[in-house]
C-alpha cells in the first residue's frame, strides 16, 4: 500500500482509517507508522481532517497499537516468544530487542520508538518480563507523545516529501538514537547529583 491509497483511506474514512492504520502496525502494515503519522499532519494541513482530532487520534492509534503488544507479551509472552524465533525474519529483531532491554531497561522503550520494527517487538518482551503497566505507560507514552509530535509536525508543514522524510528517518535512525541515548546519560548524572545533595543536606 502506498501513501496516495493511504490519503485515499483516510480522506473516505476518516479518522477511523487513521486509528485503525497505526493500530494495525502491531500486525505489520505495509507501510511505515512514520509515514501513516506525517500523512495525518498532511491531511489536517489540506484541511481533510480538523488538527487537533486528528493529532488525538494519531498519538493514540500509535500508543494503543504498541500496548497491545505489551499485554500480548504478558500474558502469552512464552508462546509468541518461541514463534519469533522459529521466524528468521523476526528472530534478529528479536535479539536486537532483548539486548536493548537488557542494557537499558525501562529505557529501551524510549529507545525503540527510532528503530523500525523493534518499536513492535520491544513491548512483547518488556510484557513477557512483566514489567509493571505503570512504568510501561510512563516511558513508552510519554515518548510517544513526542514521537508523534515530531512526525505529525513535519506531515503538517512539509507534506509533499513525506517520502524523502521517511527513508532520511530510516537510514539515519541511529543518529536520534544517539541523541536519546545522550539524554539518558545526562538525566542520570543529573538525577545522581540530586541524590547526592540531597544525602548531604539530610545528613
Amino acid at each position: 500500500m502506498g501513501m496516495e491509497q493511504l490519503m485515499d483511506w483516510i480522506s473516505q474514512y476518516g479518522y477511523v482509517a487513521l486509528f485503525f492504520c497505526l493500530w494495525l502496525g502491531i500486525v505489520g502494515m505495509p507501510i511505515p507508522d512514520e509515514v501513516i503519522v506525517m500523512t495525518g499532519g498532511f491531511v489536517s494541513s489540506l484541511g481533510v481532517l480538523k488538527l487537533a482530532p486528528s493529532f488525538v487520534i494519531t498519538y493514540l492509534g500509535v500508543v494503543s497499537g504498541l500496548s497491545i503488544g505489551y499485554t500480548l507479551g504478558r500474558y502469552y509472552g512464552v508462546g509468541l516468544t518461541k514463534k519469533f524465533r522459529e521466524k528468521e525474519k523476526w528472530r534478529s529483531y528479536l535479539q536486537r530487542s532483548e539486548k536493548l532491554v537488557q542494557k537499558y531497561g525501562k529505557f529501551a522503550l524510549c529507545v525503540s520508538y527510532f528503530l523500525p520494527v523493534v518499536r513492535h517487538v520491544i513491548p512483547y518482551v518488556v510484557g513477557s518480563n512483566k514489567m509493571k503497566f505503570r512504568d510501561y505507560a510512563l516511558y513508552s507514552y510519554s515518548i510517544g507523545l513526542a514521537w508523534t509530535g515530531a512526525f505529525f509536525w513535519l506531515g503538517y508543514q512539509f507534506g509533499q516529501a513525506i517520502p524523502v522524510i521517511a527513508a532520511t528517518s530510516r537510514n539515519w535512525g541511529y543518529v536520534a538514537l544517539g541523541v536519546i541515548l545522550l539524554g539518558i546519560v545526562v538525566f542520570q548524572v543529573i538525577h545522581a547529583y540530586r541524590q547526592k545533595k540531597m544525602t548531604k543536606v539530610s545528613n
